[in-house]
């Protein structure tokens, strides 16, 4: 081979490799861009992401938007501001029975269970009304203070199943509402099944007045009374009473033998009650 021919190898030689070079740098280049636009428009994608989780964190509540609506869908037989006056017994008795429950509230259960027929049987006789007032508070809710919900929604979605029975009648208030203290059927205070509607629905399967209702499911499931059952919890608020149950006729507290919380059995609560309805 002629040191000219050699020499001119050589030079092809660097060319293709100078090209080769050239080559591999523009896919490098090119690799690095599209890193970069995939980096970029995974940042966009986690950015725009957590925006819409601020958006949706931001939302107020379900429970949140009823406590603002403006206005208020009461049950039927009902009375006063908001529809929050439950008034129930016969026109004639002269006394009235305040009672005052948190749905969630396990010494409430109790109560109903022991005492709830001997409140049902007076009514039914004639001996007296009954006002009641539900609460919201084992839900967390301060609705004065504006908190609400930061420990449940049981006691609030209950109380508007309640206003759906109430819709229905007063009896099935009444059935609904022993229903749902019943041994059966009433949870334990730590767990919130009261805040699920198919639970609600459950339980009022078991009243003639509300099995297969299906405005009463429907007021259920739609939350008809929700509002409503915000504004009651409000007048639970200022009543000044502290704890569930509490009893009042008359102003005056009705309470057990020592002299502070409500009756715990029927004996006891019969004692009680013919002492309040003489004074």
């Amino acid at each position: 081979m002629s040191a000219r021919n050699s020499k001119a190898n050589k030079a092809a030689a660097r060319e293709r490799l100078r090209q080769e070079r050239e080559r591999q740098a523009k896919r490098d280049r090119m690799r690095r861009q599209i890193t970069v636009a995939a980096s970029i428009v995974g940042v966009l994608a986690v950015a725009g992401g957590i925006g819409y989780a601020v958006v949706q964190g931001n939302k107020p509540s379900h429970w949140e938007a009823a406590k603002n609506t403006a206005s208020v869908t009461a049950p039927k037989n009902t009375t006063g501001e908001n529809g929050t006056t439950v008034v129930i017994g016969k026109s004639t008795a002269k006394k009235t029975l305040e009672v005052y429950e948190d749905s969630r509230c396990p010494v409430c259960a109790v109560f109903e269970q022991q005492v709830g027929p001997a409140i049902e049987k007076d009514v039914e006789a004639g001996k007296y009304k009954i006002q009641y007032v539900g609460a919201t508070f084992l839900d967390g809710d301060s609705l004065d203070k504006g908190r609400i919900g930061s420990n449940g929604e049981g006691s609030k979605n209950a109380l508007s199943a309640l206003g759906a029975a109430l819709d229905v009648s007063p009896d099935a208030f009444l059935k609904f509402k022993s229903a749902m203290y019943s041994a059966k059927f009433h949870p334990q205070e730590s767990e919130d099944k009261l805040a699920e509607d198919s639970y609600l629905l459950e339980i009022a399967d078991s009243v003639p007045a509300l099995k297969n209702n299906e405005q009463f499911k429907k007021n259920v499931e739609e939350g008809t009374f929700d509002t409503w059952a915000l504004k009651m919890s409000e007048t639970f608020d200022k009543s000044g009473v502290t704890a569930t149950p509490t009893l009042r006729m008359d102003g005056k507290a009705v309470t057990g033998p020592n002299g502070k919380t409500a009756p715990m059995t029927a004996t006891e609560y019969t004692t009680a009650i013919e002492a309040a309805l003489k004074g």
